[in-house]
């Protein structure tokens, strides 16, 4: 099959390459994707997991990409819950061979069925991103109707889906990112906007809820702004200062079949239009990881 590798961890983007690897094996409870379109985060190729298997054995040459949407051709030995033909999308594992190749094996409990018309680019943009706004709103703040919100880079691909499930969940939303955004922040129904470069944190007054995918000097100004009794939640890093009778928390997303069904379902219905800048075939994988906005790539 052909597959976009990496080779060498010090070589970065350039290490990156188009070549054919064996079919994969469906271990026990594995399911063999065929890859229609595929997702990935730049900064992966910095992640230790990108490298090394569970035991921290060397894996090279590996696959990166972990967000796929495809068609199971293949069940491993005890899998239960998916057939042979179905559509799926999910997450491919962390430590294991990625998404950015013609066929993936895939814990079958990391995947969930994909509802006939929702095309595989849009499936592919939903898993990371829709996760982390799902698990970052509603798991660790437990956001609720009536609660104000600050979402940090609304422009971005967790801000995008964030800002469309907090208006959905009755929230009062407050967006934040570069002028630039400002129009399409406007478009998502955010309540109002702050340019970063601009306009004074400190004006979003305070609100119950943050959310950060910045990290940094704009995560810890946005702890004052944190109620009593709130939450501001990073996927950055973990917070050096907590807000004051509130709480902070830094998580990595989780596979989770049943949010993934959430998500497949609003953008079934209407409700959820995750962030796609541009769409390139595998071919040109390597040449996206340096390239600015939300790229897909379709594989078959």
């Amino acid at each position: 099959m052909r597959a976009i590798t990496a080779q060498d961890p010090k070589a970065g983007v350039d290490g990156l390459s188009l070549t054919d690897l064996p079919y994969p094996h469906a271990a026990e409870n594995d399911v063999i994707v065929q890859v229609h379109a595929a997702g990935f985060t730049r900064g992966e190729l910095d992640w230790p997991g990108t490298w090394t298997d569970r035991a921290g054995h060397d894996r090279t040459p590996s696959v990166p990409g972990h967000e796929l949407s495809g068609v199971v051709v293949e069940l491993g030995y005890g899998t239960t819950g998916l057939t042979v033909g179905q559509r799926v999308f999910g997450l491919a594992d962390w430590t294991r061979n990625g998404s950015l190749a013609e066929y993936a094996a895939v814990e079958a409990r990391n995947l969930a069925p994909l509802p006939a018309g929702v095309d595989h680019v849009a499936a592919a943009a939903l898993p990371i991103s829709g996760l982390t706004a799902w698990q970052a709103l509603f798991d660790h703040a437990h956001l609720k109707t009536g609660q104000t919100v600050l979402i940090h880079g609304v422009g971005g691909a967790v801000g995008t889906i964030a800002v469309q499930l907090a208006r959905e969940a009755g929230a009062h939303v407050i967006g934040t990112g570069r002028a630039a955004d400002q129009k399409a922040a406007s478009d998502l129904g955010v309540h109002a906007f702050l340019d970063l470069d601009g306009d004074r944190l400190e004006d979003a007054g305070q609100v119950d809820v943050v959310l950060d995918v910045i990290g940094g000097e704009i995560r810890d100004r946005s702890t004052a702004l944190v109620r009593p009794g709130g939450t501001l939640v990073t996927i950055a890093d973990p917070p050096a200062v907590h807000p004051e009778g509130g709480r902070a928390i830094f998580f990595v997303v989780e596979p989770s079949r049943e949010q993934l069904v959430q998500l497949a379902t609003r953008r079934h219905d209407g409700r959820l239009t995750p962030l796609v800048t541009t769409v390139r075939p595998l071919a040109d994988a390597p040449a996206a990881f340096t390239t600015r906005g939300r790229t897909i790539i379709t594989v078959t």
